[in-house]
């Protein structure tokens, strides 16, 4: 299985919400990125879908700062998309 391969697997995450913004990012952003920026994707991935949710959706930002720049890049990627999820 190719790196590309495990990502998107891990961007299926059970939660929709996080499906859409996680694979609309992959699919759209992650071949742009630097190698330390796919680096900060992938350790993204590896954190829980409350943390995830909370720095995507919810506005919060994570306290590590490679964290917080990658999860800054995917909401300005996938803004129109969060936005689309929190509508009512």
């Amino acid at each position: 299985m190719s790196n590309r391969s495990k990502l998107k697997w891990q961007c299926r995450r059970g939660m929709r919400e996080l499906d859409l913004v996680l694979e609309a990012f992959l699919e759209s952003h992650y071949d742009r990125l630097t190698p330390e920026a796919q680096a900060d994707f992938a350790h993204l991935l590896a954190q829980s879908n409350q943390n995830l949710m909370d720095w995507l959706v919810g506005g919060v930002e994570p306290e590590s700062e490679p964290l917080a720049r990658i999860a800054s890049q995917i909401r300005e990627v996938c803004g129109g998309t969060t936005r689309a999820l929190l509508a009512p």
